[in-house]
């Protein structure tokens, strides 16, 4: 994993980035590296800052099922793995068969 450096992105750069998205695709959120699960996109709420200059917070609107482990590697939050992870339901069944 590398290390992160962070910096506000501003609305424009949000803009940017995913004017090349389909506008009918779902929008959601990945938050937590250690623990990564899918989280809903929630309120815009503007502020200003101590400058008076505006800002813009995106609420996170609740956590959904475990993010897909290659959006996890998109992200550089897990090296990519040629290993498959399995259940214990799918390894106890394995396990009976042998």
């Amino acid at each position: 994993m590398q290390p992160q450096t962070h910096h506000a992105v501003t609305v424009g750069e949000i803009i940017d980035r995913l004017s090349s998205c389909d506008r009918n695709a779902p929008f959601f959120l990945a938050i937590n590296p250690e623990f990564p699960h899918v989280h809903f996109a929630g309120e815009i709420v503007t502020a200003r800052d101590g400058q008076g200059g505006q800002v813009v917070f995106l609420g996170e609107a609740g956590q959904g099922e475990v993010l897909p482990p290659a959006i996890a590697q998109a992200l550089t939050w897990h090296p990519p793995t040629g290993t498959v992870s399995l259940s214990r339901r799918a390894v106890r069944r394995s396990a009976r068969l042998a």
